[in-house]
């Protein structure tokens, strides 16, 4: 999160991950007693754009201060979805989203930081349980991150550099 530069009542929340694999997706299919039930893929989509309406309302909650949120996110259907465009328009609604272009992970933070995670984790190595692995992921993210940001930052973080052209020769 980053305060807006030239309003302090503009807040700018860095890309919200496709909640993915482990997040909205889960949702999709669900058991009960024992039996698997699974969604269309209409009802997938009606759910996530609802969860995604769910999200937007806690985000604009969180601030209330705020005159303008703006949220990035990647370009999943369901942050495009009716539903959710329909409670964008709403009167006084201060969330405006800014989709980053597809197939630029290195765009999105938590791209980087999972990136960081595999090099840390799973990069050749294998790990007897899930158990054991669930361990190392949630141990690094939650106890070697936040020990170590200061390695860290520059790998995860989104601040880029401005590269001036003075400063290079070009050799044609």
């Amino acid at each position: 999160m980053v305060r807006g530069p030239d309003d302090p009542d503009q807040v700018f929340i860095g890309k919200v991950r496709g909640q993915g694999e482990d997040g909205i997706e889960g949702l999709a299919s669900f058991g009960y007693e024992g039996s698997a039930c699974r969604l269309s893929d209409e009802q997938q989509d009606r759910l996530k754009a609802w969860i995604a309406e769910m999200l937007l309302m806690a985000i604009e909650a969180m601030y209330p201060g705020k005159r303008i949120i703006h949220l990035f996110l990647d370009n999943a259907r369901y942050h495009h979805a009716k539903l959710v465009q329909a409670w964008l328009a709403k009167p006084g609604c201060r969330i405006k989203l800014h989709f980053i272009p597809a197939y630029c992970p290195h765009l999105a933070s938590i791209e980087r930081l999972w990136g960081l995670m595999h090099k840390h984790i799973t990069h050749n190595r294998c790990y007897e349980t899930f158990a054991d692995f669930s361990d190392a992921i949630l141990t690094f993210l939650r106890e070697e991150v936040p020990r170590k940001w200061h390695i860290y930052c520059d790998d995860v973080s989104d601040n880029f550099r401005v590269i001036s052209p003075k400063d290079f020769r070009i050799l044609a």
